[in-house]
């Protein structure tokens, strides 16, 4: 069943006062937040009248206690939804290459794990990857959308996403008062990987062969984040790069996970491609099979689909594919009814 609303972009859960209804008695109708867009909050300056005296600069507008306490309010039969569940977030694209949004991400995970939920988060690295390759002298070379890897390229794969992606990563949530773990598929045998089928054309392009999942159960229990590389070895020893869409869908049905969330350079699905307004909210899976034999979900989106179904079919209740782009697009996929983007049921 397919449930197509016009798109009305979210508020920002950045500054609560933007969210606060100007009755001083509100009595919102809706769930955590609004949906109505609303200005950007005025400068600290812009908030003071001619007359205030000015002992120091100001450096952030103050919001008043009674709108942060609403939204907090607000927010708890969200909390209280998934707090204890194991939500699994593939990190990449815009929200990776933009300080701003890394920032936004890192902060929408700690403060997500400090209400009580688990945490698992599964990285890519392509831009950086493509970087490093360039400084050595290597020109990136791509086969139907996907990396041909081989092995040089594998070499550099492993040190920008393992030795460099995912150490920044652990390090920028253990300073907002996480404790993040860094992990690759290799530890532990997290991961097995196999060759693709297209292994001639890609090289070391890998698929998931099995997940064990033994070494984030502790880890994910004692509410630490776990951080996943997605390289892996396969039975021989041989590294291998997999797609981290197809890693994270994976992850998700091993760990039991309440949801799975897809960070994108997109607004979700949208019925009609050419129109920006046409977001799908929510639709299920035989919908979503429909969509793409009327040609309207294809391209990039048919990978990330489909690691949405399948990993619906393995047990994950929810998979959302949200646009990474929008400031603290997770708190607003979790914590609102409206989300970030299009959430698909089994």
């Amino acid at each position: 069943m397919l449930l197509a609303r016009t798109h009305t972009p979210p508020l920002s859960l950045s500054n609560p006062l933007q969210n606060a209804n100007p009755n001083p008695n509100p009595n919102p109708s809706r769930g955590f937040l609004s949906t109505t867009r609303l200005r950007p909050p005025r400068s600290g300056a812009a908030a003071l009248t001619a007359a205030a005296p000015a002992p120091a600069p100001v450096q952030a507008l103050q919001t008043p206690p009674q709108p942060r306490v609403d939204v907090l309010s607000e927010s708890l039969p969200f909390i209280q939804r998934f707090r204890g569940k194991t939500i699994v977030v593939k990190y990449g694209g815009a929200a990776m290459k933009s300080e701003a949004l890394q920032k936004s991400v890192v902060k929408d995970l700690v403060l997500l794990s400090c209400v009580g939920l688990r945490l698992v988060l599964v990285h890519g690295g392509g831009p950086e990857i493509n970087e490093w390759l360039l400084r050595v002298g290597v020109e990136p070379q791509f086969h139907n959308g996907l990396r041909v890897t081989d092995a040089q390229t594998m070499e550099v794969v492993e040190m920008v996403l393992v030795g460099k992606v995912n150490k920044s990563l652990v390090s920028l949530l253990n300073a907002e008062g996480a404790t993040a773990v860094g992990l690759c598929g290799k530890d532990a045998r997290l991961i097995t990987a196999r060759p693709t089928p297209d292994a001639a054309a890609l090289g070391f392009v890998g698929e998931v062969a099995r997940v064990d999942p033994a070494v984030l159960r502790p880890i994910i229990g004692d509410a630490y984040i776990p951080v996943i590389a997605t390289v892996a070895a396969d039975e021989a020893g041989q590294t291998y790069n997999i797609n981290a869409d197809t890693v994270a869908g994976e992850i998700a049905a091993a760990v039991a996970a309440e949801k799975l969330i897809l960070l994108t350079d997109v607004p979700g699905i949208l019925a009609d491609r050419d129109d920006p307004g046409s977001l799908v909210k929510e639709i299920d899976i035989s919908g979503i099979r429909n969509m793409i034999k009327e040609g309207k979900v294809a391209g990039g989106m048919i990978p990330k689909v489909n690691c949405c179904i399948r990993a619906l079919a393995q047990g994950v209740r929810t998979a959302s594919i949200i646009d990474g782009r929008l400031p603290h697009s997770l708190l607003l996929e979790i914590l609102t009814d409206e989300g970030a983007g299009t959430m698909i049921t089994g």
